[in-house]
């Protein structure tokens, strides 16, 4: 059991550096539920 079973994730990645769904992959493996995963354009 992980740190993060049971816990709810809002995941932000960063196009340049790493993706949101790269960071879901990672994290859900941990227990932890995602709820919502974005990556996003830096300006």
């Amino acid at each position: 059991m992980g740190r993060l079973t049971g816990r709810k994730l809002i995941l932000l990645g960063e196009e340049g550096g790493v993706s949101g769904p790269a960071l879901e992959a990672c994290l859900a493996a941990s227990g932890a539920e995602v709820i919502f995963s974005a990556t996003e354009c830096p300006d």
